[in-house]
């Protein structure tokens, strides 16, 4: 009777099946910091580019007041297209995600590089425009909001665009509004990247494009140097000038930005022989501390009349090998007898500059930019942090906050596998840089695992979990590094850390530069050496695309 009663007790304590298979995690905390900031001395009337670390490519920015917003792109990440604001064009505060509703967009499958490419944002009259496009997933489309932070609309899509992207609205002042945006070029394309610029009118309140089409630029700024991939383009109007502004050279090291202008805004657009107003690429390679690959620019005038321009660069820690994606930095704009520069020739871009001449305004909420900094999320919930994303839509309910705790209920789906992990991750935002967390995991299996992952895409990533190998409970390293690999990777090294309950692993990587180390610890404080490997796998150089390595949280299970 005894032994029975003793029974009925423990199944009263014990928790049931179904919790004791989630994975706890009590805090994620990331510290990051980049070696060139201990060369560059910075001033208290100074920022440090980046402003935005790690994976903020192609910023769009605009000014509404004394008020910036700007966007940048997140592909196949979801929520998509984070909004910020600033009043100094240096901190910025996340605000919002305009893409935060799976049926605003589906990614489906699709590659993590594809998904929503360059967007860009635009206000007039008390309503915001995001244009942007949905790569492999419906084309061009326009979104609106009365208030930045959302929620946004659904997306309007607009035919006459097919074949293009990177549109981006111009409100002339005429009381007409027209897209601008890279397409096709009329007829058979003269070479490999030979792409065109092309104008149109939009009906901003019908949500339409009207009238017809007309191509601005053929190729590029000299069509004779068969430059590639003219893109993202931006119009101003000054000085009774219209300025064409577009990035020119592909996405790698020969990545720029030119102008032409126009007296109309349907052109003839002529190219000013100072071209490129931006670019590394003239620089020597092998120069301490690079940042290469800039372009994709926009300018913005402060209403004290200055002019600055926000765009993407990235910063290698060895040849081209960069693990953190394209960044967005910030560069005053100089005029020449009418012609925009934001670098000259051989000019590197500065990792330290003088602040624009705005009231200084520090961001809301964690930082984001300008040097090393250390962010711990405590999950106390109702919701993620704005700049935590997860791997394309989500598909049923597989996170949720208790008492302080993030808590992940683990799936089938692995992170190789092309669709929705329960991992949920925040940039690597440095060079150097650590992710820490402490997780409470009980497996049942094999194939049940709880822990860190740095991932670029589904073929290429690292992970850090607790799991279970022959009947005991271990910490494993594990990677990925290709398609011909297995989806689930490759285990490298692992260590027993006890029984099969869930008591608290710590578990911590390590990133300095292309290196990555990994530790553990069964009790606080006392940490334990796994392994270090060659990081190189999470480069683009390695793994392709246009996106940057992410460091978060994540469980599986195939029990």
């Amino acid at each position: 009777m005894r032994a029975l009663l003793l029974a009925a007790l423990a199944l009263l304590v014990a928790p049931p099946a179904a919790a004791q298979e989630k994975a706890r995690f009590d805090w994620f905390s990331y510290t990051g910091s980049n070696p060139a900031d201990g060369h560059a001395r910075a001033g208290a009337r100074d920022y440090r580019n980046p402003i935005l670390g790690g994976f903020y490519p192609d910023p769009s920015v605009t000014r509404v007041g004394e008020d910036y917003y700007l966007v940048t792109s997140t592909f196949g990440w979801f929520p998509g297209i984070p909004v910020f604001h600033s009043r100094d064009l240096v901190h910025w505060t996340q605000i919002g995600n305009a893409i935060d509703r799976s049926e605003q967009l589906n990614f489906g499958k699709l590659g993590l590089s594809r998904g929503v490419f360059a967007p860009t944002i635009q206000a007039k009259d008390g309503v915001f425009y995001i244009l942007n496009t949905c790569v492999d997933c419906g084309g061009n489309f326009v979104i609106t909001a009365k208030n930045p932070a959302g929620p946004w609309s659904a997306p309007v899509w607009l035919p006459d665009l097919e074949g293009g992207i990177d549109p981006s609205l111009f409100f002339d002042d005429d009381g007409r509004t027209w897209i601008v945006n890279n397409g096709p070029p009329e007829g058979k394309p003269l070479y490999e990247g030979h792409r065109a610029i092309w104008v149109q009118e939009f009906n901003p309140r019908g949500l339409q494009t009207i009238g017809p089409r007309t191509l601005v630029v053929n190729g590029g700024a000299d069509i004779a140097k068969k430059p590639i991939w003219i893109e993202g383009p931006h119009i101003l109007k000054k000085d009774g000038f219209y300025y064409l502004i577009c990035a020119e050279g592909g996405t790698s090291e020969g990545h720029s930005q030119v102008v032409l202008r126009s007296r109309n805004v349907t052109g003839p657009y002529e190219a000013w022989r100072g071209n490129p107003i931006l670019t590394q690429r003239d620089l020597k390679p092998g120069r301490r501390f690079p940042i290469t690959s800039s372009g994709h620019a926009q300018l913005v005038q402060t209403q004290k009349g200055d002019w600055w321009a926000t765009f993407l660069a990235t910063q290698p820690y060895e040849g081209d090998y960069y693990n953190t994606g394209r960044e967005t930095f910030l560069l005053p704009v100089t005029w020449i007898d009418g012609w925009p520069r934001i670098t000259g020739p051989g000019q590197p871009i500065a990792r330290v500059h003088g602040r624009p001449n705005l009231p200084l305004a520090p961001a809301a909420g964690p930082r984001l930019g300008g040097g090393g900094f250390t962010v711990r999320d405590e999950f106390d919930g109702p919701d993620l942090p704005l700049n935590w994303m997860m791997m394309r839509n989500p598909q049923g309910h597989w996170y949720a906050f208790d008492r302080g705790a993030l808590v992940l209920t683990p799936r089938a789906v692995g992170l190789g596998d092309n669709g929705n992990p329960a991992f949920l991750a925040r940039r690597q935002q440095h060079m150097d840089a650590s992710a820490t967390t402490v997780v409470r995991f009980a497996p049942r299996g094999e194939g049940d695992r709880a822990g860190l992952a740095a991932l670029q895409n589904d073929d290429y990533w690292m992970s850090l979990a607790v799991t279970m190998r022959g009947g005991r409970r271990v910490v494993l390293l594990s990677t990925r590094e290709g398609p011909k690999q297995p989806a689930g990777g490759v285990d490298i090294k692992s260590a027993v850390i006890g029984g099969l309950g869930d008591a608290p692993v710590w578990l911590r990587m390590t990133a300095a530069g292309g290196r990555y180390r990994f530790d553990y610890a069964v009790t606080a404080g006392r940490w334990l050496p796994l392994a270090a490997i060659d990081g190189k796998l999470l480069s683009t150089k390695a793994a392709g695309g246009f996106v940057g390595t992410m460091m978060g949280v994540y469980a599986q299970s195939m029990n």
